[in-house]
């Protein structure tokens, strides 16, 4: 035990959270080296982030609350000629939400360094990790050397976090499932930022999702998060930025681990659905300004889209792809613009298309409900660690704003066990609303970007 842990009394600080006090930053660092030590019973640390939940923190509890969960274990250090290329994005989670795929190597064919460090997904969220294991030899247990050196080579990796990498964060995530405060605004900050300082990065921007398929349904709540993170990463010293983008429909059209690899690569040949690109082009585009690898917002977002149509991003996902356990073979194959992907992608052993019941426009397509009959089909896992399905999908054969036919097909499940449920279909189709053209309003995706404080405002035409 610490000199700091031995003369701090941590049932007294509970006490004092509990009671709406502000604990100090010696306090805090406290907290968090018994957290990390195991000098701190169990039952205290899920006390404190009851407490925390309940009475919040200000922004300087928040700010040493995360700096101390960063530096609890490895820190990247890089060569000083990436000072300014290191950049990463975060997303708060969605239904189909495959963008880090193709924009981790559109942003490393621009010239960026990305130490994408991701993670699996839990509840209806789909993780980045379980699609790309779905890429048969793809290994995303890289040590720091190895990061260090795919960088070095290619550019870019998205892999998972290590053990020595924020210890402090994996137990207390752990805990923040187990005591229902998963939803604590400081505490997803701490999480969320601490693993991203740790990166080292030059530039992060997070992609905060609101509606009714994301943790915040609305957007006041997802801007409060998002202003949370901005301050906390700029605290760091880390050109922070943040998106507010709607998660309503799944973006794109497919949903499940082997099927949105399928759809990224085809974004990354060029094609792909719009609000895909959409959000890749914007995104990618926010972080080479940020970074200063573009004078202008819209100036990056042209980078961005003309990698994606060139093949430069493509060859850096092959380039990825390898450097991180999969053949020569099977990699060229699935970046090749003819390639049958199921020839290498495991596909379920069943297909069940279900049928429009009326005519008119798709006004919606509720992605929440269709993530949760996915996760009982094996597409999602209850808890850390739990094996999944990666087949289980489905491809939206439909988009929005687009007239229907009564009897017309609209989605496709792909599924292992034999028959879906009555329930299962019922589910599935009350997630589709159709109505009358003249009540469909489209929407972007992307609904504002809080800017980094020391850039100046740009105009980027958000609605």
């Amino acid at each position: 035990m610490s000199r700091m842990e031995s003369a701090v009394n941590f049932q007294e600080m509970i006490r004092q959270k509990r009671d709406g006090g502000q604990l100090s930053s010696e306090e805090i660092c406290a907290f968090i080296q018994g957290v990390k030590s195991a000098n701190i019973q169990e039952c205290q640390i899920g006390a404190m982030l009851m407490a925390i939940w309940q009475k919040g923190m200000v922004d300087e509890e928040t700010m040493a609350l995360t700096k101390e969960m960063m530096i609890s274990g490895d820190v990247f250090h890089w060569p000083e000629e990436w000072a300014e290329l290191v950049v990463d994005k975060h997303s708060t989670g969605g239904v189909g939400d495959k963008i880090s795929l193709p924009l981790t190597p559109a942003l490393a064919a621009c010239g960026c360094k990305v130490p994408m460090i991701s993670g699996h997904g839990l509840a209806h969220t789909g993780g980045t990790l379980d699609k790309l294991e779905s890429i048969p030899g793809f290994n995303i247990h890289q040590s720091v050397e190895q990061v260090r050196q795919i960088l070095q080579d290619v550019g870019c990796c998205i892999v998972g976090q290590t053990e020595t990498l924020v210890p402090a964060d994996r137990v207390l995530y752990a805990l923040r499932d187990a005591t229902a405060t998963v939803d604590s605004i400081p505490l997803i900050t701490g999480s969320i930022i601490s693993k991203k300082g740790a990166e080292s990065l030059h530039a992060l921007l997070l992609d905060v999702k609101f509606g009714k398929a994301a943790l915040y349904k609305d957007l006041d709540s997802a801007r409060t998060l998002a202003q949370s993170l901005v301050n906390v990463g700029n605290s760091l010293g880390m050109r922070s930025g943040a998106v507010l983008s709607r998660m309503d429909a799944p973006i794109g059209r497919c949903v499940g681990n082997t099927l949105e690899v399928y759809e990224a690569l085809e974004c990354l040949k060029g094609r792909g659905p719009d609000d895909l690109k959409e959000l890749v082009t914007f995104l990618g585009g926010c972080l080479l300004w940020m970074s200063h690898r573009s004078p202008s917002l819209e100036s990056g977002q042209r980078m961005i889209a003309e990698v994606l149509t060139n093949g430069a991003a493509l060859r850096k996902f092959q380039a990825m792809m390898e450097a991180q356990g999969v053949s020569t073979q099977v990699a060229h194959s699935l970046c090749s613009q003819t390639t049958d992907y199921f020839e290498h992608l495991r596909r379920a052993k069943y297909q069940t298309e279900l049928q429009a019941s009326e005519d008119g426009t798709v006004l919606d397509i509720d992605g929440m409900v269709i993530a949760t009959v996915l996760h009982k089909l094996g597409a999602g896992r209850t808890k850390a660690g739990q094996s999944i399905n990666h087949s289980v999908g489905v491809e939206l054969l439909v988009d929005l704003g687009q007239q229907i036919q009564r009897g017309q097909s609209w989605i496709r499940i792909h599924h292992d066990c034999p028959v879906l449920s009555p329930e299962q279909r019922s589910d599935l189709q009350g997630s589709l609303l159709v109505g009358g053209r003249d009540t469909y309003q489209p929407r972007p995706r992307v609904a504002e970007f809080i800017q980094p404080p020391d850039i100046r405002p740009t105009q980027h035409g958000l609605s």
